[in-house]
This record gives structure tokens, sequence and C-alpha cells, in this order.
């Protein structure tokens, strides 16, 4: 692999959730890199057709499984990508059990993995491990805000433990770890119905359906396009020192969704109409990253200007997502992963 990602050619990598949304695109820079990759998903959120333009690429290979049941036998590997969790409301609420042995049961499954290979291990966290901030903007010390029994829990608690396992394999075993904490992420191979902000007003505006905002749409958001975000995770994998501490990998120029909104209804030329409804349990009210550390540590901040990012990611859904699948998507909450 290349020198900035501090990984030797030809190494072999297992990407759990590889074929998700960030996943995929991680698996295409692992591969353009030089690197072996396994992929393991469940497909219960990722999708075959993500890798569908890798499906002749001799150094991937696939296994279906699901983290929170015994494991098939894996590969020995150098490095290991845990991505496994569905990462918007509705998919994590549809079974909220499941979500939760995601994070915590396939979590430790695949630590196990690492520690009997000796390999290197990445936790992709969330933002929403600082629930509804009371400290903004959120740096890595901030130890948040969350509702522990509410219907978001499953997802932000289990990301909290997810890291508490990661950190504590490295206390108990030694083992090389890493922990990202992602903020909203975008960009092509969204699923037109996971209820992230970014995918549901672009679809709406595309079908010229009404643009759902929840509440007065003055909440805000930090949108990083999923390149940058892939580009941070390597850069944190390669690290050659393991970081004492989570690292927030996010674009920190933040925004309103009304002002989102706006912005799409503009670079679409869409007549959608804006239609508001009562803001979900636990939506969190500002989100932005301190990315200080990243900046640091990696020497990574975010490159791709959001109408840059937003203007692949509209041409992608308009011309990846059937006009049936992105004609009026469920109104759902905004998720900030």
């Amino acid at each position: 692999m290349h020198e900035r990602y501090g990984a030797e050619a030809g190494g072999h990598v297992l990407v759990a959730g590889g074929a998700g949304f960030i996943g995929s695109h991680l698996i295409d820079a692992l591969l353009s890199e030089g690197a072996r990759v396994t992929c393991l998903d469940s497909f219960r959120t990722g999708r075959r057709q993500n890798l569908a333009h890798l499906a002749r690429e001799p150094r991937l290979d696939l296994i279906e499984a699901d983290v929170t049941g015994l494991l098939p036998p894996l590969p020995r590997v150098g490095q290991v990508f845990n991505l496994a969790c569905a990462a918007s409301p509705p998919h994590y609420q549809a079974d909220p059990l499941h979500t939760m042995m995601t994070s915590v049961m396939g979590t430790s499954r695949l630590l196990e993995h690492a520690r009997v290979c000796g390999a290197r291990f990445l936790q992709a966290s969330t933002s929403e491990v600082y629930g509804d901030p009371e400290r903004h903007p959120q740096e890595e010390s901030y130890w948040g805000n969350v509702n522990p029994t509410g219907p978001r829990a499953c997802y932000d608690e289990g990301k909290r433990a997810a890291e508490t396992l990661t950190f504590d394999y490295a206390r108990c075993h030694g083992l090389d770890v890493r922990v990202a904490r992602i903020f909203n992420t975008y960009g092509p191979r969204m699923r037109a119905d996971d209820g992230r902000v970014v995918s549901n007003v672009i679809c709406q505006a595309l079908a010229g359906d009404d643009i759902t905002v929840y509440g007065d749409g003055r909440q805000t958001r930090s949108f990083c396009y999923v390149s940058d975000l892939v580009d941070g995770l390597m850069r944190l994998m390669a690290r050659a020192e393991t970081p004492d501490g989570p690292v927030n990998l996010g674009n920190p120029r933040e925004m309103t969704v009304a002002e989102l909104v706006d912005l799409v209804l503009r670079m679409t030329g869409s007549p959608s109409a804006i239609v508001r409804r009562p803001l979900p349990v636990d939506d969190p009210q500002r989100r932005r990253p301190d990315i200080g550390r990243a900046e640091r540590l990696l020497g990574w901040a975010p490159r791709v200007a959001l109408e840059q990012g937003l203007e692949a990611t509209i041409a992608w859904f308009a011309r990846e997502v059937a006009p049936r699948e992105r004609a009026r998507p469920e109104p759902l909450a905004a998720a900030a992963v």
C-alpha cells in the first residue's frame, strides 16, 4: 500500500460492513493502494450493488455472515476495520436488539480475531456518542449527553460500549487499536431510504416532492464527503504510533438543516415546497467536530467543498437510483454518521 498509509504492499485487510455506504468506498481505496481485502457483511443494510464493480477483482473476497453470531473461518489479516452496524435511525431502530448486539457481540468477536492474528484494529464509532451535546464544538475529551433509555440508545450506547471494548482489549491484551468518531458523512452509494438528511433532501428534491424539515430547521450538522472520511480512516489505521484515545473525523463547516435544504433546492432547480414535522426524540440540536487531534496526529483535514460533494451526490442519485425508489422517501430523522 502507499507510503502515506503506512502499510506493506499486498497486506491483507478485513473490512466488516464492507458492503455498506462507507465500507464499500473504503474497500475501493484499500484495493487501489495494493491491499488484499476480505469483506464481511450480513447484507442487512449493506448492498451487493455497492461492490458490483469489483465482481472480477481477484484481491477481493466476500464472506456473508452476521457478526452477532458465530463467525465462519476468517483469514489471517494484518488490519481489521469494523464498520459493521446499521448507521441510520430507521435502520438501527427497526431492530434495536440486533443493533446493540452488533456493537457489543460483533465488536467483541472481531477484536478477538484481531488479537489472534496480531492485527491492528480500527473501530468505526460515531458522533452520536456525544448525544445532544452541551459542549460545542465537540472534542474527544467530552463525555457526551446521551439518553441511555431512549429510542436512539441502541445505537448511541452500543457504539459507546464498542469503544469501551476496544480500549479494554488494548489494556488487557496489548492490542493495537484506533477509534474513529465519524460525523455526518455523505456521497454516492447512500441509500435513498436511509433517513439521513442529505439523501432525504436530495431524493425529495429530485422527485419534486415536499422537502421534510424537522422542527424549525435551525438544528445544525457538519457534512463530510465520503472520500475525505475514507482518507481519514486510512490515515488513522496507518499511523505508526497508537493514539491514546478516539479521533474525530468530520467536516467542521457547520450549517443549519434549513441552509442545506436551500442549497440543494438551488442546485437541483427543484420546485419542491417545504413541510415541517416535529423533531424526532433525542435529535441533536448542534453538531460540529473539533478536528484538532486529527490535524495534529494524522495531518488530516477535509478537502472536498460541500457544493462539490453535493454536486457529485446529486448526480449519482439522479443517475443510479430508479425513480420509483427515490420518489417519496419516508420522512425520517437525520442520522449523524
